[in-house]
């Protein structure tokens, strides 16, 4: 199967599955609003969506390590994703918004699998010297999908009418099913019964986090690094309205950090072991801090820059945090320990935008000064967890 499955088949269903996911937000949010006049509900509804793939992704990620097919439960996942998008959408303005919601929160227990149980598969497409390389070509994915999916779901509501957008954001999910589906098998010594029960497995993939100095080091950075993030993407209409003369505009500076990101992973997957990942993450992190205090400064040309060189940092930082990932996880824990951090990366995302909406209408300024302070927070953690001892790594395998 291996040998019938092509790298840029899984980087074509990569980009179908995320360009879905991220398209489907705003189109779900443009339609919450369109069918209930409400700009609470159409908030909330999205806020419920991404908020609880913190709790599915574990779970999730400890499900598809103890099948011997996990591409078949990812494209499962997939499926009800869908459904449960298509669902949401069917009973906006028809049904109690409490039920849309509480489907919504479901229906986002299963993101995780469009992030990281999708590259928990990458090794089983590509090893040895080819996966470095494949990690940035993954990475931009991610970049592509946050560039292409805002703009989709705009045009589709401009061009056919927002719930018509959720529709085709299902299409494009739909279109990853075969990439999912045909995704290489566990090799035949790692197919047998487990012996572990599941709860022990999720117990096990978190020791594996903590008892890794560099694992841990790695999740924890990216965690605080998406709170910033999340800080600075709250601030995005304001900083556009403000600065840039208009709040729609402000989505345009996603768009500016999407393509700089792009760009970078670009020329690190053609040089992908020019730099170590453990010095990209914690480096990115320092660019992003750099980046945001740029930004508070308010001038227009400046606040474009500041973006651009936000975007420098995040695109390699994500192709960093895959390296490490990759490199540490045992085999059988590799999709819990991606999934996990991909729940704690949105949870981060969420807090800080949740933190910076009310602050960001007190202190633009001060805002983006608090996210660059956040960002700087990140590196110094990386460097707070401390060295792996003698047998860390034998023992963490062991417990595991």
């Amino acid at each position: 199967m291996r040998k019938r499955y092509s790298l840029r088949f899984y980087l074509a269903g990569a980009v179908a599955a995320r360009a879905g996911d991220e398209m489907s937000g705003p189109a779900l949010m443009l339609a919450a609003f369109a069918l209930t006049g409400s700009a609470i509900a159409a908030s909330s509804l999205l806020a419920g969506i991404t908020m609880s793939a913190a709790a599915g992704g574990p779970l999730l990620g400890a499900l598809l390590d103890r099948t011997g097919r996990p591409g078949r439960l990812l494209a499962g996942a997939l499926v009800l994703y869908a459904v449960g998008l298509g669902t949401v959408l069917g009973g906006l303005g028809r049904w109690p918004f409490a039920v849309t919601i509480s489907i919504a929160v479901v229906t986002g227990l299963l993101g995780p699998a469009l992030s990281g149980g999708w590259t928990a598969q990458l090794p089983r497409v590509v090893a040895g010297d080819h996966l470095p390389r494949a990690n940035a070509l993954d990475a931009m994915t991610f970049n592509i999908a946050s560039l292409a999916g805002p703009a989709l779901a705009g045009g589709a509501a401009e061009a056919l009418g927002a719930p018509p957008a959720v529709v085709v954001s299902l299409v494009l999910i739909a279109l990853a099913l075969p990439a999912a589906w045909m995704l290489p098998a566990r090799p035949g010594r790692a197919r047998g019964v487990r012996a572990t029960s599941l709860s022990g497995d999720l117990v096990a993939g978190v020791r594996v986090i903590a008892a890794r100095p560099s694992l841990a080091r790695a999740t924890l950075t990216s965690a605080v690094s998406c709170i910033a993030q999340g800080m600075l993407t709250a601030c995005v209409p304001l900083l556009g309205e403000r600065v840039l003369g208009g709040a729609g505009r402000g989505a345009l500076l996603l768009s500016c950090a999407a393509l700089s990101a792009l760009a970078a992973n670009a020329v690190l997957a053609r040089f992908p072991r020019s730099v170590a990942p453990d010095t990209i993450i914690w480096g990115s992190a320092l660019v992003q801090a750099a980046a945001l205090a740029l930004a508070a400064w308010g001038q227009p040309a400046v606040l474009v820059v500041a973006v651009l060189i936000a975007g420098i940092g995040e695109g390699p930082r994500l192709a960093a945090l895959f390296a490490v990932r990759h490199r540490e996880a045992p085999d059988h824990l590799r999709g819990q320990i991606f999934t996990t951090g991909a729940s704690l990366k949105i949870t981060g995302f969420a807090l800080g935008s949740a933190v910076a909406g009310p602050l960001a209408t007190w202190s633009l300024p001060g805002t983006l000064a608090l996210a660059a302070s956040v960002a700087a927070l990140a590196a110094l953690v990386f460097f707070a967890v401390p060295p792996a001892t003698t047998n860390s790594s034998e023992d963490s395998t062991v417990s595991a």
